[in-house]
């Protein structure tokens, strides 16, 4: 049933009714998209008709709660969404990763006056991108951007943000920032941060006075993200806009673990693409060696060394799809009753998936060159976009330190910290 709040915005937007139907309608857009990602990526051709495929879709909306018209999926189902659509197409999967992570801010932490209308722009088709990480910091947590509270309870809004993939295609940017003017205390000033205020989110519209979107990007993966600037030059913001965030991490959450479950997925879903493009290319363009047809093998394919090494790229690819499932299975179990262990194991689990994907995309988009052979090293054919997707979007965070995490929790069960990147 649709609340009545809902039905009067009207919205233009497919109403997805359960995780077999987002299935199904993720899995009809990844066809779509794949047929011309490889151009966009050339090209850098930024995918917006593509993006409004995905709004008009109603995929965006499957994490809305059905209290408030959602479809309200699993975890399991949002992360073979982005599975699916990172094997298609790596960039367009990653630009609206955000978008539900930012979803869940509010959920956690939103007032029902706040869910009731942002939930409703999701609904509506509307899109959150996000504005978080900055330049020239101490590290990547100290958050200069400030929220400067003003006489009549709204704020003004001052900073500039990098990487902010989906900004650009947003109707609302998710900014994250600190209530303050940006002194630093002592023990901030000696951690080479600032550390005046608490963390909140400001979620503000991309068209606002004072707010631009830059398209900066020149990463050489992912490169049709628009993963840009954003500069906010005394922005107005509404106090009703702004949520608590430093709030979430005081108790047992999964807010990191949501978000690197759909990092997880994207990598996954690499991995599994370049192996689907280097299979395709062996059965149809690759030439046997000459070595094998004297031994009787008349086509690449039929070649054992081939056929070996198909074999083991797969047991990767599988291994990672694997792990995806088994930590967005424990992520479902700990939302339906969190506590700090199932938190913990919710944590331990993404984290033992995102390290998995990571490598196998690496390796897998690496590796398709070795099994297609000279060929497939022409430039117009674009396979190399695979590896350099890969090698880009798991520079996101280092998996050195989830695998410090997975060791501890094992050795001697001290769960994982309590931040957005675990």
């Amino acid at each position: 049933m649709i609340a009545p709040w809902l039905r009067a915005l009207g919205a233009e937007v497919l109403a997805l009714g359960d995780d077999a139907e987002a299935l199904a309608v993720a899995a009809a857009l990844a066809g779509e998209f794949r047929a011309g990602a490889a151009a966009r990526d050339a090209e850098r051709a930024l995918p917006r008709a593509e993006v409004d495929r995905l709004s008009a879709s109603g995929l965006l909306a499957v994490s809305v709660p059905r209290a408030y018209g959602g479809a309200e999926v699993s975890a399991r189902t949002l992360a073979e969404i982005f599975r699916l659509l990172a094997a298609a197409d790596p960039s367009l999967a990653q630009i609206p990763q955000s978008h539900f992570v930012y979803v869940n801010v509010l959920l956690r932490q939103g007032t029902e006056e706040q869910r009731k209308f942002f939930l409703g722009e999701v609904l509506a088709g509307r899109r959150f991108g996000n504005a978080q990480s900055e330049k020239g910091t101490a590290h990547v947590q100290d958050i200069r951007t400030r929220l400067l509270p003003g006489a009549d309870g709204a704020y003004l809004l001052t900073g500039e943000k990098h990487y902010a993939t989906g900004a650009l295609f947003a109707d609302w940017i998710p900014v994250l920032a600190r209530v303050g003017a940006g002194e630093r205390t002592a023990r901030g000033a000696a951690r080479g941060a600032a550390q005046d205020g608490p963390l909140h989110v400001a979620y503000v519209r991309s068209d606002a006075p004072g707010v631009s979107v830059v398209d900066d990007w020149d990463g050489m993966g992912q490169r049709t993200t628009a993963s840009g600037t954003v500069r906010l030059a005394e922005v107005a913001v509404a106090a009703d806009r702004v949520v608590p965030h430093h709030l979430t991490f005081e108790g047992p959450q999964l807010h990191g673990a949501v978000a690197q479950l759909l990092h997880a997925a994207i990598d996954a879903g690499i991995a599994a693409g370049a192996l689907e493009e280097a299979a395709a290319f062996v059965r149809t363009r690759s030439r046997p060696w000459f070595e094998a047809v004297g031994e009787g093998y008349g086509t690449a394919a039929e070649d054992p060394l081939l056929v070996q090494r198909f074999g083991e790229l797969a047991l990767g690819v599988r291994a990672s799809a694997a792990l995806l499932a088994a930590a967005a299975d424990a992520v479902d179990a700990a939302r339906a009753e969190l506590t700090d262990e199932t938190a913990a194991e919710a944590s331990i689990a993404v984290a033992a998936a995102k390290a998995h994907a990571a490598g196998t995309a690496v390796d897998t988009g690496s590796a398709l060159f070795e099994v297609a052979g000279t060929r497939a090293a022409q430039d117009g054919l674009n396979l190399h976009r695979f590896w350099r997707d890969a090698r880009t979007h798991t520079l996101h965070d280092p998996v050195r330190w989830k695998v410090q995490h997975i060791g501890r929790y094992v050795l001697t069960g001290a769960r994982p910290p309590r931040h957005g990147l675990l």
